[in-house]
């Protein structure tokens, strides 16, 4: 009876501290989309001086921890008068990322559509950029979206790093809570059910998502 009643006490606090959980993923989510999109293009093109910036920013987040990057950018970037709150800073470093896996996500997808997408596109006067648009991203997001849930669930879990920046989401909620309770054990446990409980939603959705996309391609 005690653990419910702990539980039941935890609850209000770490329940509020999933919903900010959710937010800073989905977030982090878009901002990733808006980077890793464009980077994905730039990798793409037969122009080294635009690849390579691309090139360097995506072996630099996949290279180095999440957790330095959000130190730097919190803590390092106001040695040089750059300031962002905890908000801003939590939710651009799982931005920046993010983004970079992302890209690689969206250039693989890109680069799954035949040759001859592009080259029937061309035949009927479209240039590259609109072919891009209408005709290989549509065909290509079917292709990314296995990758980009992964991406968005590694999100809901990547979010645990941002309480070092004292910003409140699930796993700062669940320390605040055992501070005054003294039972680690199973707040944790419970801190764990949540994130576990969020990741199948998401799956979920994507399953859906999924099967939306692939409707068109269902054999008859």
């Amino acid at each position: 009876m005690e653990l419910l009643d702990l539980l039941r006490e935890a609850a209000p606090i770490m329940l509020r501290g999933a919903g900010y959980t959710v937010l800073f993923a989905l977030a982090a989510m878009v901002g990733g989309l808006l980077i890793g999109f464009p980077v994905a293009v730039l990798r793409m093109l037969p122009y080294r001086l635009l690849a390579w910036p691309a090139n360097v920013y995506v072996s630099l987040m996949r290279g180095t921890p999440l957790l330095v990057q959000m130190f730097v950018i919190y803590y390092g970037l106001p040695s040089i008068g750059i300031e962002f709150t905890p908000v801003t800073a939590g939710i651009l470093a799982l931005s920046l990322n993010s983004g970079a896996f992302l890209s690689e996500s969206l250039r693989g997808a890109i680069a799954s559509i035949s040759l001859g997408q592009w080259n029937a596109s061309y035949s009927l006067g479209l240039g590259y950029w609109t072919t891009l648009y209408y005709v290989v991203l549509p065909q290509a997001l079917r292709v990314a979206v296995p990758a980009m849930s992964n991406t968005l669930i590694s999100l809901i879990k990547d979010t645990s790093l941002v309480s070092v920046i004292t910003l409140t989401e699930l796993m700062l909620s669940t320390k605040e809570v055992i501070a005054t309770t003294f039972q680690p054990l199973p707040l944790y446990l419970a801190a764990a059910a949540i994130y576990w409980l969020l990741s199948l939603l998401f799956e979920a959705l994507q399953r859906r998502a999924e099967q939306r996309l692939n409707r068109a391609h269902r054999s008859r």
